[in-house]
């Protein structure tokens, strides 16, 4: 994989570009994809997003959002604009087995896959140009830099500003978590400089939700949730039937084993959501516990040191005992937790 610095001397030259994020797109993967979009567009370049699947309803506000293509709608439409593509820039993951059905396609485009990306362990090989830095906030931070790095701050439309902001924000616990740096700040301070108007972006992310939701998080918090103070640990486990009950959607579940860490004393928390074809697991930590290790040791998962994700086929009750095990099996760490 190349350094992303040799293509910005190659921005000029309009090009058919598609870009693409991992499956079930939160608010960093669609974050950065639009926010790249709408830059790329002022050199003339002819872009299409293409997600691997369908994303949450509190993300439909942004803008560009309408124009994302739905692999699983669209495949026949997706796959021939793969095909075209000169270029393929692939945001938020590194892996491409991380777009579901659409990596078989992926894979076989003949146009040159770009990274940019900060998760740990990516298939560097996958890619002919590209940037990794799990030291960076988000995916959006990243396209950020790519703008005002390849001489192009000035071409950030309201658009685009909008989209970086709510990747940055979206990742970064709205600034909570650790991978807030003082370069977020400044990352954000010139973002309202352009005329960013943060209240509107919150209240789109975090003040759209269905009654239902709210109610659905009332039930998992009474009934669903299980503490496990000696390993200073929480689990909560969502059957499907209780989706079904409460009519969730694609994205409702999204922070909810957030929850947990607000517990005093929890330093591990995980969910884990029966989504039919699949069991999903999302890790939490705070205190140096690395749910990175522990996801791609234990769930064929991975992602940052302190918020991973994993996932397994077999039935829920036997993969929550499979995560006791596995909390046992790190005992040690887990309590030897203080604050």
């Amino acid at each position: 994989m190349r350094p992303l610095e040799e293509i910005y001397t190659l921005l000029d030259t309009p090009r058919k570009v598609v870009i693409t994020m991992h499956q079930k797109p939160d608010g960093d993967a669609m974050g950065s994809a639009l926010g790249l979009y709408h830059y790329l567009k002022t050199y003339g370049h002819d872009v299409v997003v293409i997600s691997p699947t369908n994303w949450a309803d509190f993300l439909q506000w942004m803008p560009g959002t309408s124009e994302v293509i739905d692999y699983e709608r669209e495949k026949s439409r997706a796959d021939l604009l793969l095909q075209h593509a000169e270029w393929i820039f692939c945001l938020d993951f590194n892996v491409l087995s991380r777009t579901k059905r659409m990596e078989e396609s992926l894979a076989a485009a003949p146009g040159d896959r770009i990274l940019i990306d900060h998760h740990q362990q990516p298939e560097i090989a996958r890619f002919t140009w590209g940037r990794s830095d799990v030291h960076k906030s988000s995916t959006a931070e990243m396209v950020y830099d790519f703008i005002t790095e390849s001489g192009g701050a000035n071409r950030m439309s309201l658009e685009c500003i909008q989209s970086i902001y709510t990747g940055v924000m979206t990742d970064t616990g709205s600034f909570r978590f650790p991978a807030t740096t003082a370069s977020v700040h400044r990352l954000v301070a010139d973002l309202k400089d352009r005329g960013l108007q943060h209240s509107v972006v919150h209240e789109n992310i975090y003040d759209n939700f269905t009654e239902n939701r709210f109610r659905f998080i009332g039930h998992v918090l009474s009934h669903l949730l299980d503490v496990y103070y000696e390993y200073n640990t929480a689990i909560i486990t969502v059957p499907q039937q209780i989706l079904q009950k409460f009519d969730i959607k694609t994205g409702d579940t999204e922070g909810l084993v957030n929850y947990p860490l607000g517990i005093q004393g929890i330093r591990l928390a995980v969910i884990i959501v029966d989504r039919g074809e699949e069991r999903k697991l999302s890790f939490r930590s705070k205190g140096g516990f690395d749910v990175n290790i522990f996801a791609r040791k234990y769930f064929n998962g991975g992602g940052h040191a302190s918020a991973s994700g994993g996932s397994s086929y077999e039935p829920l009750e036997k993969v929550k005992q499979q995560f006791l095990t596995a909390m046992r099996e790190n005992a040690a760490e887990l309590s030897s937790y203080s604050f």
